[in-house]
């Protein structure tokens, strides 16, 4: 069968050699920008692919949104099969791609979009047709995660660690989907439509790295913590969805301690599995090209959906989670939380929260900031 490409990037490359040897399927043509058609087999109109026979699925590893979104639906519509690796682009316009792929009886896969090789969602998938999971997440992305492994394991500064992640490659020159917190955030919102059929696309807490200094490395290790920045979604015990990320401080003995450099760890509890965990790269070309394929090779074999057509988009509530966090921020802002222990040196105070919910912590970062405070914080793990 053969499969188009949208993009020839770092993965579009990957995904066209890997079709060259792939059982029941070969490469076809290859959409790229005007003045890059420099092969045969490269076009530049998606009518090429869309209106061509011979071409039997389609996968999009262009990333972004737009022109994204118009090229998937015109494939779908044409009745090809689509996969695609752009978290975006599911997280977006997922539902609305979904009904389009249903209505034509066509399949839309997507687990490349979230751990790269780590079969994350493509498991997900399954278990939810046996099982129900009462929670799912973890340390989804690669950059920070080096990032941070580098400043606990070499002492590095932020941005020493920032530009060692962008010289590798595992940054880009615009790290900030990847620092903020939002690429992980996305990954999460596509586990909690594939595991509970609702898309969370409002409501959502996003804390990223970006705060995060030298000097709090010295005192969260002193303390005997490592800092991991993890997922974490689910159905509280009323019904209602939540889904956010946070810098996590967890004990030497937590298995999140012992995920290195730009290594992924997903993971989640099923009601009668129990914790299921998964490790291995997260990004780069052929552990995402091999996600790709794998997802075609899924519809060979009959899969054609991994989200619901009937999918539905709800607000996330975090207001019922609670964690004790850790906190560094001006001397002055110290009463403002309900403290276990407040230690204050040189106009900097570090707390130790009572347990406070999720989004309340947020809000307070969030609004402290506003006048220009420094604010770090982590939720303290088990």
């Amino acid at each position: 069968m053969k499969v188009a490409v949208l993009g020839f990037g770092t993965v579009g490359y990957g995904v066209y050699e890997m079709l060259k040897n792939a059982d029941g399927l070969e490469p076809g043509s290859v959409l790229v920008r005007p003045g890059k058609d420099d092969a045969e087999f490269k076009v530049t109109s998606i009518s090429e692919i869309t209106e061509d026979p011979d071409i039997w699925a389609v996968a999009e590893v262009m990333g972004g949104t737009n022109p994204a979104y118009e090229f998937v639906s015109a494939a779908l519509r044409a009745g090809k099969h689509v996969v695609t690796s752009n978290k975006a682009l599911v997280a977006a316009y997922g539902p609305e791609l979904e009904k389009i792929a249903d209505e034509k009886g066509v399949a839309f896969l997507f687990s490349a979009a979230c751990g790269g090789a780590v079969p994350f969602l493509h498991n997900i998938a399954l278990a939810v047709e046996s099982d129900k999971i009462l929670s799912l997440g973890g340390i989804l992305n690669g950059t920070t995660n080096y990032m941070l492994d580098a400043m606990q394991s070499r002492f590095m500064t932020y941005a020493d660690a920032l530009a060692d992640a962008q010289a590798l490659g595992y940054a880009e020159a615009d790290p900030t989907a990847d620092v903020s917190g939002m690429d992980a955030l996305r990954k999460i919102m596509l586990a909690c439509a594939v595991a509970y059929n609702m898309l969370p696309d409002s409501g959502l807490c996003c804390e990223g790295i970006e705060s995060i200094t030298a000097e709090d490395v010295n005192h969260i290790q002193a303390g005997g913590y490592t800092c991991r920045l993890v997922t974490s979604g689910g159905l509280s015990e009323s019904g209602q969805l939540y889904a956010y990320i946070e810098p996590v401080l967890f004990p030497a003995n937590a298995p999140e301690c012992s995920v290195l450099k730009n290594f992924n760890m997903a993971k989640y509890i099923g009601e009668n599995s129990g914790q299921i965990v998964f490790m291995g790269q997260g990004a780069g070309r052929w552990p995402t090209a091999s996600a790709v394929v794998r997802d075609l090779n899924d519809i060979l074999h009959g899969k054609r959906f991994m989200m619901r057509p009937d999918c539905e988009r709800v607000a996330a509530d975090n207001s019922l989670c609670e964690h004790k966090y850790y906190v560094r921020l001006p001397e002055e802002l110290a009463d403002a939380l309900p403290a276990e222990k407040t230690d204050v040196y040189d106009g900097i105070a570090r707390v130790i929260t009572k347990e406070i919910p999720v989004q309340a912590m947020h809000d307070f970062a969030k609004e402290s900031r506003k006048d220009g405070s420094s604010v770090f914080f982590a939720a303290i793990g088990e």
